[in-house]
């Protein structure tokens, strides 16, 4: 398994990798609409904001298993995302994804290197953490004004005293 520069044929298996990041963000906050129709799709909003240079491929068998990007802005940069297929998970591509992302931040002079996990996403938090991700930047407070369902919300951390949900 390598990582490897996206390439423009690369468009269809980037999407799906995409869309696979969606249905796992569908499932844990049990919310089908996350994404909207065409999931995959998205995907080329985000290869435009950050460019094909900063997007990175894990590459088994000749085929895309995972994907990583670097958003870049001066002096600080933002992975985002890290995403392994679900048949790879578990051996160590995502390591290798962030790994390389991190080197690539290292030689581009990047001081401050942050990431955005899903706060339900409890296992790339986990994967966050061990990978040196422990300091707190910013925190990212929602009000949520939709309507909502008994059980939307789970009970979440305290931070600072405060009880939150996720």
């Amino acid at each position: 398994m390598g990582i490897r520069p996206y390439r423009s044929s690369d468009l269809e298996s980037s999407r799906s990798l995409w869309a696979e990041m969606v249905q796992h963000h569908r499932d844990i906050y049990n919310d089908p609409s996350i994404g909207g129709d065409t999931p995959g799709v998205e995907f080329d909003s985000h290869l435009e904001q950050v460019g094909p240079e900063r997007v990175w491929l894990a590459i088994h068998d000749k085929s895309a298993v995972g994907l990583v990007s670097l958003i870049v802005n001066g002096e600080e940069a933002e992975v985002d995302p890290v995403v392994v297929s679900s048949g790879h998970r578990g051996l160590g591509v995502g390591r290798k994804l962030l790994d390389h992302a991190v080197e690539e931040a290292r030689k581009l002079g990047v001081v401050c290197l942050s990431v955005k996990p899903a706060a339900r996403n409890e296992e790339a938090v986990s994967f966050y953490h061990s990978s040196g991700f422990d300091a707190l930047g910013h925190l990212y407070l929602f009000k949520w004004l939709g309507p909502s369902e008994p059980g939307q919300w789970k009970t979440g951390p305290e931070i600072f005293g405060k009880q939150f949900d996720y």
